[in-house]
């Protein structure tokens, strides 16, 4: 499997920001823990994350073809980025929507994921655990 863990804004300061949202785990314990993990079950795994919606929207173009599963948590892009969800789409990849916080019982803009559409997993609320949980699900689903 190749697969790209894909995340948006803010999740670089998971760790720092609020612990009770987003748990004490830094983001680079986050991608050790991932890292590991691949390694573990021979996954090609890779790592992206910016603030910028340009550069994630460059970025998934540059690479559309280079993933089969991607593991995105889009942070607040996740609810109004279409451009994103655009970019993502092309890709062809199998799509698992991550969020670490219960998106579902918080304000009522996070309820709306404009790639809930592409996005054949989503995991919500299981912190940072999720990624993982996304990862087998997808490797689950990699002969689909």
């Amino acid at each position: 499997m190749r697969l790209l863990i894909l995340n948006g804004p803010n999740i670089n300061m998971i760790g720092i920001r609020n612990h009770d949202l987003y748990g004490n785990k830094s983001y680079k314990e986050l991608i050790n823990e991932i890292k590991a993990y691949c390694i573990q079950k021979n996954i090609k795994v890779s790592f992206f994350q910016s603030n910028s919606e340009e550069k994630i929207i460059n970025y998934l173009q540059k690479n559309y073809n280079k993933f089969d599963s991607i593991v995105a948590n889009l942070g607040a892009f996740t609810h109004y980025s279409y451009a994103i969800r655009d970019a993502i789409e092309l890709t062809n990849a199998k799509i698992a929507e991550v969020h670490i916080s219960d998106i579902n019982n918080r304000e009522l803009f996070r309820k709306n994921s404009v790639i809930e559409d592409i996005s054949s997993i989503r995991i919500i609320g299981k912190g940072t655990d999720g990624y993982l949980e996304a990862i087998k699900l997808l490797e689950d689903k990699k002969d689909e």
